[in-house]
């Protein structure tokens, strides 16, 4: 399990680590809790520079980009310097890589920020992209595509094998300036960058994972277009169909009266246009059957690719899930108890579960008690928001709400049916009975037990006989009464069983 981060602590083993992003259209750093399966950020901030802008025409870097760029670096090392970053990692994509004043810059960069800044080459952008990809989702396989300012980079991915990887000059802005701001000319440059290309040949009927701040951005206007009623963008999908659709609208409409403009700033707007073309190419001539929107990219690969292999074997969700479990639950050694208690009610009840199944109720099981400390009235309620907007990998929106619904339920009742109606529209029934019934298991093992350690293990809840029965322990007999019972009830009912409780 991994070691808790304490913000403040100077004498953590586990330090911060920061990524500098030195992109074609920004200028980022990003620091995270720790080089961990699942680094979560503690401070995220860019600034949009142009770093890119007419180096397709003039082959340098724009003076008034790198003055911004060079004071955007000297504030990141000096926010690194507070925070006490542990390990600094600069990295620097396609503008700085083709412009003949990069090594220049980069030099600079470097004298501000102490340690070396790593030129990716685009097969190494490639790579590190679709590490981040693994970072972040639990088992990809499909596409992996980054659109930056500069580049396009493409990269097969399954699991954790990763493929060989194509860098294309399609980024928003080397395509504006190629095409001379002409969007007929753009779209006859993408057709051709992209025509007979080995690695889109292999996405047919699989997913594309959209990397890249222009393409969150149009998935955010759909997101609003569509009155999505969960807000992450981490694991949103798009059918292929509806993504060519909304990319043509983009591309025929005035972006200023797109639904939710005001969201992406100023400076992205005039790209969206081409973010839009790329895609639509994408999808047409791979023949994918999903977009998927990857929050996690290059900065998330390059700490990925410092862990060792035991480290990068570990899932994400359930890296993440402890965690919480670990700073914001009474007990948690409670929550993995939990998960065992609820293997074997499962597993007695006949209930079949795929390993994508088990993983989810583990997670929930230690997320089961990070809102103890809200009002007793409001603890359903701020767990289902928690849980379904928090930073978690490894999860798609469906599970999402799994999650959040299993908690929600062991706080308010398993036919608790206020809670966000239209979010429980993005799992299917299946899941969202399983929540219930998995909600309503919490519930007696909570009472029964005041969430202290040591208690599920020696008192099994198992299906026996067309009973749900609880077992305790003779001198642990005390533990049981009406009230526990009642909640067994509730859950014998959800398996179609009759309660029992077995003084052993």
């Amino acid at each position: 399990m991994q070691a808790a981060f304490h913000p403040g602590s100077r004498d953590n083993i586990r330090r911060p680590a920061g990524v500098v992003d030195i992109g074609s259209n920004s200028v980022r750093l990003v620091v995270y809790d720790g080089v961990t399966r699942a680094p979560t950020p503690i401070f995220n901030e860019k600034v949009l520079c142009g770093l890119g802008r007419n180096v397709a025409i003039t082959g340098e870097l724009p003076e008034d980009g790198v003055r911004q760029a060079i004071s955007a670096i000297r504030r990141f090392k000096a926010l690194a310097n507070v925070i006490e970053v542990g390990s600094l990692h600069p990295v620097a994509t396609a503008a700085a890589r083709h412009a003949s004043n990069g090594p220049s810059f980069i030099a600079e960069c470097e004298a501000i920020l102490g340690v070396p800044v790593e030129v990716l080459s685009g097969e190494r952008e490639a790579l590190l992209a679709a590490q981040g990809v693994i970072s972040g989702m639990h088992q990809p396989s499909g596409l992996v595509a980054d659109l930056g300012g500069g580049s396009l980079e493409l990269v097969e991915l399954n699991g954790d094998r990763i493929g060989e990887g194509v860098s294309l000059k399609l980024g928003g802005l080397a395509l504006r300036d190629a095409s001379g701001k002409s969007i007929k000319k753009a779209a006859k440059i993408v057709q051709t960058a992209l025509a007979d290309n080995p690695v889109l040949a292999r996405g047919a009927g699989r997913d594309i994972f959209a990397i890249g701040g222009t393409w969150r951005a149009i998935a955010r206007l759909h997101m609003r277009h569509a009155g999505y009623p969960l807000n992450v963008l981490h694991g949103y999908a798009i059918p292929a169909r509806e993504a060519i659709d909304f990319c043509r609208m983009v591309l025929r409409v005035d972006p200023e009266t797109l639904t939710a403009i005001a969201s992406v700033a100023a400076e992205r707007r005039p790209l969206l246009s081409y973010g839009a073309l790329v895609l639509d190419q994408l999808v047409r001539q791979s023949g994918a059957a999903r977009v998927v929107v990857s929050a996690t990219g290059v900065r998330e690969g390059v700490l990925h690719a410092l862990l060792d292999d035991a480290a990068r074997r570990q899932d994400p969700l359930l890296c993440v899930a402890d965690e919480l479990n670990s700073l914001r639950s009474r007990s948690p050694a409670y929550g993995r108890e939990l998960m065992a208690w609820t293997d074997a009610l499962f597993a007695s009840a006949g209930m079949e579960e795929t390993s994508e199944d088990v993983r989810l109720r583990h997670a929930a099981c230690l997320l089961s008690d990070i809102s103890w400390r809200a009002h007793p009235d409001y603890r359903g309620e701020q767990s289902l928001n928690v849980i379904a907007h928090a930073v978690l990998p490894g999860v798609d929106h469906a599970g999402r709400v799994f999650l959040a619904l299993s908690v929600y339920y062991r706080h308010v009742g398993p036919m608790g049916t206020e809670a966000a109606p239209r979010i429980r529209e993005l799992a299917p029934t299946r899941l969202i009975e399983r929540a219930r019934i998995l909600g309503a298991a919490m519930r007696v093992g909570y009472l029964a037990s005041a969430a202290m350690p040591g208690i599920l293990e020696r008192s099994p809840l198992v299906c026996d006989n067309g009973r749900v029965v609880l077992r305790i322990p003779f001198p642990l007999r005390d533990l049981s009464n009406e009230r526990v019972y009642n909640r067994l009830r509730q859950l014998a009912r959800l398996l179609g069983r009759e309660p029992a409780v077995s003084i052993a």
